[in-house]
């Protein structure tokens, strides 16, 4: 890969592991991130402020070759918004439309757009899989914003010499992240017994080592311009069977009891929390073959390597 990469979003859960990875293979970095931001050694970093309609990218990708573009306003739950659509437009589908218009003003050749399986669906029945020749049926404003920013990245690579590619991940988990994946950690490493030992659910994952060597690859292949991918550790499991396999990662008990999931989904309606216990009990599965056609790629780490990585990473830092 000619020139240099740049990483919006560099100081986030994945940015971050991305530029280490981009480093360790030799590849100029530079990072991009709203404020200024302490990165890895060996990554050029830049700051460009807020990600709207009016940033100004183009110091930032003067130079580059390829962009990666990973800087995002995420789904929040109990969004405070006063209008949470407007805010994620804004960011999310505004913002990247100005980024690819700035990348195609400096030369940019590629731009890898970071976007969400929320614009397939909230999930998947039966052995039904998500591909990429579904109908997007994103369903919160979150996977709204990505489908409409995919949408103006299409018309905008008509338009002009930019090649784009879209990268669609389901849940990605690894050293560093956070969110309910960090707190279902917690309650496995402190022994908290939950009623999640009848789930028969089947979902994706993604270690976070597998997306950033799928994205390097994304970034240089000839075949990935112009199409969109859905990538995942290509083993699905069960709620209960992860929970299991981070128990025996962390090194203790499973401490898992049966409580049919229709009451569990009951509890979850009834207290207001039903996102959380729907993503806890439904399946949501992906159709990886097309990465495997295009790019003959397949994921380097394997789903328990992966649960281990993330375990050690764990324990180490409760230990500081």
């Amino acid at each position: 890969m000619a020139g240099m990469i740049a990483v919006t979003g560099a100081n986030g859960f994945v940015g971050r592991a991305l530029c280490i990875e981009a480093l360790r293979r030799g590849l100029k970095v530079r990072g991009i991130t709203r404020a200024p931001s302490t990165l890895a050694d060996g990554v050029e970093s830049v700051a460009v402020g807020n990600v709207d309609a009016e940033t100004q990218w183009e110091q930032a990708l003067a130079g580059c070759d390829v962009v990666i573009h990973l800087a995002a306003r995420v789904h929040i739950m109990n969004d405070k918004s006063r209008d949470p659509l407007a805010e994620f437009r804004r960011v999310n589908t505004a913002g990247t439309i100005r980024l690819a218009q700035c990348a195609t003003r400096v030369g940019v050749r590629r731009l890898v757009n970071v976007s969400s399986i929320g614009v397939n669906g909230p999930s998947t029945e039966g052995e039904l899989e998500f591909t990429d020749q579904d109908v997007p049926d994103p369903h919160n404003p979150y996977s709204l914003s990505k489908w409409e920013a995919e949408q103006a990245l299409q018309v905008i690579q008509l338009q002009g010499d930019l090649e784009v590619v879209t990268v669609r991940p389901p849940l990605i988990y690894g050293p560093g992240v956070g969110g309910n994946f960090l707190r279902l950690l917690g309650a496995v490493h402190r022994g908290i017994p939950l009623p999640l030992g009848l789930t028969r659910n089947f979902r994706d994952l993604l270690f976070v080592g597998n997306l950033t060597d799928f994205l390097l690859v994304c970034a240089k292949h000839p075949q990935a311009n112009g199409n969109t991918y859905l990538v995942s550790d290509g083993t699905p499991v069960s709620t209960h069977t992860l929970l299991r396999g981070l128990a025996r990662a962390l090194e203790v008990p499973s401490r898992l009891f049966p409580v049919p999931p229709f009451l569990l989904q009951w509890v979850g309606n009834m207290t207001g929390h039903t996102a959380e216990f729907q993503r806890l009990l439904s399946s949501l599965r992906v159709d990886g073959s097309k990465v495997q056609r295009d790019l003959d790629w397949h994921p380097i780490y394997t789903l328990r390597q992966g649960l281990q990585a993330t375990a050690d990473w764990y324990v180490a830092t409760r230990k500081k």
